[in-house]
């Protein structure tokens, strides 16, 4: 692993931030037409997008064109990036990106509480659809600002996201997401490990939310959550209680280019392969890669698709 460095603008330490696999394989599994990838992020170009002082990591450029070039390979459709902690508040690369492909791809912010209402809705116009809070990296918004993003984003339709650096705090939260009226996303699978497993509390906590109708579950970077290797099977017993429970309410991401990446770095072609394991039958498959992101981030038909 490489190890932490100091940062720069303050002298905190930076996480290791490796770069992806920049050889992707082709997949084995043939994702469906309109395939959605619910995670990636994109960074930089820094000599146009800086990175915020405030960051916790320092990531390789990993631009627009890397991104499409991956999806390319490994057959998906469009994508949800999900703005970088790297870049802090300052959304411009990610909303550089959603200009140039519009028909495929959303976008979730990382903003502060308190926006004037014209930049919310020139975000949305640009293809924001949700914005993310984050216990995990520095520079962004913490869960302080859940209930008031929620009052603020509600009339565009945005959901909130939510990036947990420990499962217990999903338990502490929970209250507060039972109270909003705006759907949300518990990223990473709310960061419930494979040792902590469907009997853990934040588990229950986890599927006590799907009963709010408004609460999905996001599969991605489960490699970092699971005790064992690649195909990281002790995270079947909660993919399968999930699916289960609500299975219009699973999605489904890559978490491409998988920073602060604490395990060796995946493949991408062999996070694909995962989704059959996952999620095997058919209908499910295409309720998690087409139908829900489409409703979630307001994508056309697939006929429609240029």
């Amino acid at each position: 692993m490489i190890p932490d460095a100091p940062a720069q603008s303050s002298g905190r330490p930076l996480h290791a931030c490796p770069g992806p696999d920049r050889n992707p394989r082709t997949p084995s599994f043939a994702l469906p037409p309109g395939a959605t990838d619910c995670h990636v992020h994109v960074f930089g170009p820094a000599a146009r997008f800086p990175f915020s002082p405030q960051r916790s990591y320092t990531p390789e450029d990993c631009t627009f064109e890397d991104l499409m070039a991956l999806h390319a390979t490994l057959g998906i459709s469009r994508a949800v990036i999900v703005h970088g902690g790297a870049h802090g508040t300052d959304n411009r690369a990610t909303l550089d990106a959603l200009d140039r492909a519009p028909d495929r791809l959303r976008g979730v912010a990382v903003i502060p509480s308190g926006l004037p209402r014209r930049d919310l809705e020139h975000m949305h116009a640009r293809g924001m659809r949700g914005c993310r809070m984050s216990t995990v990296v520095s520079g962004g918004a913490s869960f302080d600002h859940l209930q008031r993003l929620a009052d603020e984003t509600f009339d565009l339709g945005w959901h909130l996201v939510l990036h947990f650096n420990r499962a217990a705090e999903l338990v502490d939260v929970a209250p507060r997401l039972q109270a909003i009226r705006s759907p949300f996303i518990l990223d990473h699978m709310a960061r419930i490990d494979g040792r902590e497993g469907v009997g853990s509390p934040a588990f229950a906590t986890l599927m006590r939310l799907l009963d709010t109708d408004r609460c999905y579950v996001k599969l991605a970077s489960l490699y970092r959550l699971s005790a064992e290797p690649y195909p990281h099977r002790d995270m079947l017993p909660m993919i399968e209680a999930v699916v289960a429970a609500r299975p219009d309410r699973v999605l489904w991401g890559s978490n491409w280019p998988h920073p602060i990446c604490p395990v060796p770095m995946p493949n991408d072609g062999d996070i694909v392969d995962l989704i059959p394991l996952w999620l095997p039958d058919a209908q499910v498959q295409r309720l998690a890669l087409v139908e829900t992101p489409a409703i979630l981030y307001g994508f056309g038909a697939i006929e429609q698709e240029k």
